[in-house]
């Protein structure tokens, strides 16, 4: 069975904006099943200034400090 992105349902999601990069905190449930947390960073092109997705990868600081409440908040919504 392929991804059907109309079964997709955000329970909750948050995103938090940095100078050339913003990270999203979301709570996502697939066709009714189990809340799960996603993480998702998008990079700012520097020639069109749009946000395109990329690898969460490794995280600064700066913005694990901004994320980790973001995910406190998203913890009630994964029942």
């Amino acid at each position: 069975m392929a991804f059907d992105k109309n079964l997709d349902k955000a329970l909750f999601s948050e995103v938090v904006t940095f100078e050339t990069t913003r990270i999203t905190v979301s709570v996502m449930s697939y066709n009714g099943g189990a809340a799960k947390l996603q993480i998702s960073r998008e990079d700012r092109s520097q020639n069109s200034g749009e946000f395109s997705f990329s690898k969460l990868g490794r995280m600064f600081k700066e913005e694990v400090d901004a994320v980790l409440p973001l995910i406190q908040k998203a913890l009630p919504y994964m029942k």
